[in-house]
């Protein structure tokens, strides 16, 4: 039996995720603390739009150096955050990306509550129906349908390309990660992802299906999401660029 065996034994779990608030310019944000086992310093990002922070920790850092770290980048965080615009709410009147394509929101209250899509001389149109208060939730629930039924649609084709199957598709609403796969097989998936453009939704969904073959972000994995999606570095990049201010939208 190996020294390396042993090693494992004793090798120190990470610690789970903790997750508190953070003030800072004049906010109240979300603060999540991750341990990653490849880390070697500290490092701050700022989630969802300007509505969320990450700090990604080397194991076994002391949380005192955590709450160091953030006094002093403290400034940088104000600089950044003044930059953020408010936080669009959906409401009639606005425009919200629907597969990349801005739609203009219009509330027609006389029928029950349903949203269609229509296109008129102002371009493509969501007509959302029902009570004023529940119309936010209504286009939350209209980009689900529209997730659910385009992603489960596209794991059917990349899972078929790698030869695995999922053991499930689940819908989120996260505001640091857009998908997951989990050691059982398990597809997780942000519906926001249906403000994307196409090539960006079948980007992420190919991203997590080779997962299913590689559970890490090394060269085979890279070599196989691009075989499932070869436009995977501009996407990748238009996700980085621009995912934050869909995180952003707030569907309450």
């Amino acid at each position: 039996m190996s020294l390396g065996f042993f090693r494992s034994l004793t090798k120190p779990l990470p610690r789970p995720v903790e997750e508190r608030e953070h003030q800072v310019a004049g906010r109240t944000l979300p603060l999540r603390i991750v341990e990653n086992e490849r880390a070697r310093r500290l490092t701050l990002r700022i989630d969802a739009g300007g509505q969320s922070l990450r700090v990604t920790v080397p194991p076994g850092l002391r949380r005192g150096e955590v709450e160091k770290f953030l006094d002093r980048h403290r400034g940088w965080l104000e600089q950044r955050l003044a930059k953020v615009p408010e936080r669009p709410q959906v409401r009639p009147g606005i425009r919200i990306p629907v597969r990349g394509v801005p739609h203009l929101i219009v509330h027609e209250p006389g029928r029950r509550g349903t949203v269609e899509v229509l296109r008129d001389e102002a371009g493509p149109v969501l007509i959302v129906h029902g009570d004023r208060l529940h119309l936010p939730r209504r286009v939350a629930d209209f980009l689900k349908r529209e997730a659910k039924r385009e992603i489960e649609a596209l794991v059917a084709k990349h899972t078929a390309a790698v030869g695995r199957r999922a053991k499930a598709i689940r819908f989120k609403d996260t505001s640091s990660r857009w998908g997951s796969c989990t050691s059982d097989g398990t597809l997780s998936f942000s519906w926001r992802i249906m403000m994307a453009p196409a090539p960006v939704i079948d980007y992420l969904v190919a991203h997590e299906v080779a997962h299913l073959k590689e559970m890490n972000h090394g060269p085979k994995f890279w070599k196989l999401c691009k075989e499932l999606c070869p436009d995977t570095e501009r996407c990748k990049d238009w996700l980085k660029r621009n995912g934050g201010a869909l995180q952003a939208i707030a569907f309450d």
